[in-house]
């Protein structure tokens, strides 16, 4: 069950960190740089991650915490895992699909669950024996949340599955597991030739772009895509998407079938296909 006083803190958090980026994105010009993997950060990512976890400090100066940006600090049983903006890309191009991401694992286990995405007007959290609930952003009293829950049932050659990031910015392994699972399904998004890693082609949109959610990990836990994998991903790109999806029906792992988070890939699947689609994955090896 969620600690009460977890879920709490971590709606406080979100409210701190969608008044932060809100502030930069209205800004008439967003300062970023280009990291060393090649990806964006901006201020607003800096700014947000160090106010997170130093709030964390003064409520559980024994929590352990993880950033993108900044990575780890302090150790103990509990961890909170931040993503101050998931999808810088989209907030530098103007675009709402983005988000803060939240975190809390015990033991290893994710405990809570949380997205955030100010823009959108949206927010979506859960945890176990606790379901997976979406509601405005920021909260309001007023307007209850609504409960997300999964049909089970279909086959993996029907199914339409997400995949992100694009080829051009996978290694060669990860590019067959991504054709192996395009070849072996009814619909992917982008729709993509996943054998291809050309660096000058245009960058594809995302699958979660005008779909009311801002991670493809939604998209499975809000019924719009039957699958999502999500390749070179950081735990900060995970973590918070578990509970969400598990408590709507949906199932995760990692490509062998670990409840893993740092393996840098991880699989969302609507119930019933998730074996089915891993087996596939396999066979790419």
């Amino acid at each position: 069950m969620t600690d009460p006083a977890d879920l709490e803190l971590a709606h406080r958090l979100a409210d701190r960190a969608d008044a932060i980026a809100r502030r930069h994105f209205s800004a008439a010009v967003v300062a970023s740089r280009t990291k060393s993997d090649g990806s964006p950060v901006t201020d607003a990512d800096r700014e947000i991650e160090l106010v997170l976890r130093s709030l964390i400090r003064k409520e559980h100066p024994d929590d352990a915490f993880i950033g993108e940006e900044f990575g780890a600090h302090g150790h103990g049983r509990r961890r909170w895992i931040i993503d101050a903006i998931d999808g810088t890309a989209s907030f530098l191009a103007g675009e709402p699909e983005w988000s803060t991401l939240i975190a809390v694992e015990e033991d290893g286990r994710v405990t809570l669950g949380m997205v955030s995405a100010p823009v959108l007007g949206r927010r979506w959290w859960a945890g176990p024996d606790s379901g997976s609930w979406t509601g405005p952003c920021p909260r309001d009293p007023a307007v209850p949340a609504q409960r997300l829950a999964l049909a089970a049932g279909g086959s993996a050659q029907d199914a339409a599955i997400g995949i992100w990031p694009p080829p051009s910015r996978l290694n060669q392994r990860e590019r067959r597991v991504a054709a192996r699972l395009a070849r072996g399904v009814s619909q992917v998004l982008p729709p993509l030739d996943w054998t291809a890693a050309d660096p000058t082609a245009p960058a594809p949109r995302k699958p979660s772009t005008g779909s009311g959610t801002c991670h493809g990990a939604l998209l499975v836990a809000t019924g719009q895509l039957d699958a999502f994998l999500l390749l070179g991903a950081g735990p900060w790109d995970i973590a918070p998407l578990i509970p969400i999806v598990q408590e709507a029906g949906g199932t995760f792992s990692d490509l062998t079938g670990e409840y893993r988070t740092d393996t840098g890939a991880a699989l969302f699947a609507r119930p019933g296909l998730h074996r089915q689609l891993l087996d596939i994955a396999a066979t790419a090896d």
